[in-house]
């Protein structure tokens, strides 16, 4: 069962597709084009269609994403590199509508996996490395806690000083335990944040070096994929860290530490960066000018959206459309290439770079 503002996002999509309506929107929202956001593509595990998974959304299957990329050949939408993306914001150069494909954190699935598929498209795609994730020194603390939610018949947590106890047996019960904690770390300081989330590793006995370097690229695979004629490596900091919970200094340090490594690994310096998470709390003006100073030609968020040609201005504050694992089907594709629902969701506002 998905929890109840999925289930009403859904509606409201299925509502969109199902009247028509999106296209009354016509030419107006789609812009010029589209970066898509993914994270994992692999197999769908037996049994995981459904239940508690909230990390599910972060994960595609290979299937999908080729029917993606059919969908953008049936739409004349042309997959191209971030380098094209930038020279064709620079030169103005809008003829034809383009999708970008990137995938977050550096997987070992996005080479084993996803690879093959964009091989049989002839799509090129970026893969923005964390650097922290193949030596097993990022807190992916998202999967952690669906793994402990998931796995326990009783969870007990304390944050501000405050204890709770749930009981995690039923899935809504699973479900209601997992928001709970998720946004309230989300809003702690950074320091807190760690503190908390290494308690609960310890408590429920997650191997968090282990965790991490599970699903990671290597770092042969990294070169790998950087050798690759289809593939561009990016940045995605060191320690996948909210930019916007450390100071300047710190940011600096991050991406130093990131790009040297990457050029060590690859032998380029990357030119493009994701800001990890992406939202609007997690990085903003602030950031945007802290890579700009750091010398990247193009930076993506995830805040939710196409590409204007307005955007040629703001090109370190891009937004994304997320495929999803929980809307993988051919229409909400063609959905997202209208930009119908992001129009309505950013309230028929272009940018949203501050």
């Amino acid at each position: 069962m998905l929890p109840s503002k999925a289930q009403l996002f859904r509606a409201a999509l299925d509502t969109l597709y199902a009247t028509g309506a999106y296209r009354l929107f016509g030419r107006g929202t789609a812009g010029v084009g589209l970066i898509f956001t993914l994270h994992h593509v692999r197999p769908e595990p037996p049994g995981q269609a459904t239940g508690f998974a909230p990390n599910r959304i972060l994960e595609i299957t290979p299937e999908f994403l080729d029917a993606t990329l059919g969908e953008m050949r049936d739409l004349g939408i042309e997959v191209i590199s971030l380098d094209e993306m930038v020279r064709r914001f620079e030169a103005r150069d809008f003829g034809k509508r383009f999708a970008c494909f990137t995938l977050d954190d550096g997987y070992a699935d996005n080479l084993t996996e996803a690879l093959p598929v964009f091989e049989r498209h002839d799509a090129p795609f970026t893969v923005y490395v964390t650097t922290g994730l193949p030596e097993g020194r990022v807190e992916m603390w998202w999967v952690e806690l669906e793994r402990i939610v998931r796995d326990n018949p009783e969870i007990e947590w304390e944050i501000g000083g405050v204890s709770q106890r749930r009981s995690s047996v039923t899935e809504p019960e699973k479900w209601a335990a997992f928001n709970n904690i998720y946004w309230s770390v989300r809003t702690l300081p950074l320091d807190e944040q760690n503190a908390f989330t290494e308690r609960m590793a310890t408590r429920y006995g997650i191997d968090r070096a282990a965790l991490c370097v599970s699903d990671s690229l290597t770092w042969e695979q990294v070169a790998a994929l950087a050798r690759h004629p289809l593939c561009t490596i990016g940045a995605h900091t060191e320690a996948h860290s909210a930019m916007a919970k450390l100071s300047e200094a710190e940011i600096a340090e991050d991406i130093e530490r990131c790009l040297k490594t990457l050029e060590e690994v690859t032998g380029e310096r990357p030119r493009h960066f994701a800001y990890p998470y992406g939202d609007a709390g997690s990085a903003a003006r602030r950031e945007f000018e802290l890579m700009a100073r750091a010398g990247f030609a193009s930076a993506v968020t995830t805040r939710k959206g196409v590409l204007f040609p307005e955007h040629a201005d703001h090109l370190l504050a891009l937004p994304r459309v997320s495929l999803n694992g929980e809307y993988q089907e051919p229409r909400y594709v063609r959905l997202y290439a209208s930009g119908a629902p992001f129009a309505l969701w950013n309230g028929f506002k272009r940018l949203d770079v501050i």
